[in-house]
This record gives C-alpha cells, structure tokens and sequence, in this order.
C-alpha cells in the first residue's frame, strides 16, 4: 500500500495534501446527493510513487447510494471507519462519509490504524459506545485534532459538511494564523523525532478514549479564523 511504503516521507504540509484531495473527492460525491458508504484508507488511490507530485482518488464506487433511498439492511465496509449509527442499523448518509473520513485523518496523522488488539465484535461495542482512538498534542496540531474528532463524534448532526472540512483544511494548509503556523511546525518538529517507518502498526487498549463533545466549541473558533 502506498501509504506503507511511504508513510515515513509524508511531512505534514503533505499530509494535508493527501487529506485535502481526499475530501475534494468526497465533497463531489456529496454534491451528486450520493453517500460513499465504504470510505475506508484501502479505498483511497495514489496516481503516482513519487512522493513530490501525486495525486489522490476515492476508488469503489459501485457501493455509492443516491441520499435517501438507502435502506437499512447491510453494512458495508471495513469496521473501524463504520459509524456507530450504522452498526445499530440506521442507514447510511453523508455524515457517515464524514464519520469515515475522520478515522483516515487518524490514520494519516499517526500511522496506526484503529483497534487492530480488537475482535471484530469487541471494536464494534467499543465504537458503539462512543470509543475513538486517542491522540494528543505534539503528534498532531490541536485545530487538526479538533476537526477530526468532529468527524467522529457519536451525533450525525455535529460532523461538519465536506465543504467545512476542505474549508478548513486549506486554512491548515496555507497557515492562515500564527497560532496554526506555530501548531503545525511543532508537530512536523515531532514526527521527524518520531519517524514511524510503517503505517499499521498496532498499539494497546491504552489508546482507546471516549471522544469528547467540548471539540464542537473548539472548532467553532477554527471557524471563525476561516471567516474572518
């Protein structure tokens, strides 16, 4: 897998790169009215193994559902990107794309993916219960922390759109705020000190925390910085 083989090279200004291009993609599924429903790191294609100039595509498109006329039947994809809505059998929407992408910004940010000490059926109860990977400054900047675990929050409705994020990530990107500069350059200060030579490791249960709704406040002033 691409990001395997180059997961040690991918600074945080490409990291962003990944994601941005990533959310691009599902912002114009979003815009069709159509849900994704199995976004998972494996469903993210690279053009290219030069690590300067590559591009980034959402592949699978055959489970893609048209919004509201999904029933509540299967569940698609892989467990640790599945939204807890889904696995109590409500139906697929947008913010179940949203739930998806917030677990592959865990991925890019850290290089581990979630728990692998799992059975399948204990990680699906932890999920259920509101259990989210845990993450923690300097490994990655506090507004990226922030927005991801909005992805991931237990509530549909507190995910922000495909807009709000490809907003959101693009003021990362271009350091729109000393704050944001100064976040961003102590966590590539970290992962240069922390190289993690292979994306999939595993990690132990003491990795695991409730997610936290104060996030909605946090980001809400990331927000502001976009808009002023």
């Amino acid at each position: 897998m691409w990001l395997n083989d180059n997961y040690d090279k991918l600074t945080w200004s490409l990291k962003l790169k990944v994601l941005l291009d990533v959310i691009q993609g599902l912002k114009e599924i979003h815009q069709k009215q159509m849900v994704h429903c199995d976004l998972h790191v494996r469903n993210i294609l690279f053009s290219t193994n030069n690590i300067q100039n590559f591009n980034v595509y959402i592949s699978s498109m055959e489970l893609c559902r048209e919004v509201g006329n999904i029933g509540e039947t299967k569940i698609y994809g892989v467990l640790p990107y599945v939204a807890p809505e889904v696995l109590i059998r409500k139906p697929y929407t947008q913010a179940t794309d949203i739930y998806s992408f917030g677990i592959i910004m865990y991925l890019v940010a850290t290089g581990k993916q979630p728990f692998t000490d799992f059975t399948h059926d204990e990680a699906m109860v932890l999920i259920r219960n509101g259990a989210r990977p845990e993450i923690n400054e300097p490994e990655a900047p506090k507004c990226y922390i922030d927005l991801m675990k909005l992805c991931w929050d237990s509530n549909p409705n507190n995910r922000p759109t495909a807009i709000e994020i490809e907003e959101l990530i693009c003021t990362f990107k271009l350091e729109e705020s000393e704050e944001i500069k100064k976040q961003f350059k102590e966590a590539e200060e970290y992962r240069k000190a922390n190289l993690v030579m292979n994306v999939l490791p595993k990690y132990d249960d003491d990795n695991i925390s409730n997610a936290s709704s104060d996030i909605i406040i946090d980001l809400k002033e990331w927000l502001k910085i976009l808009n002023k």
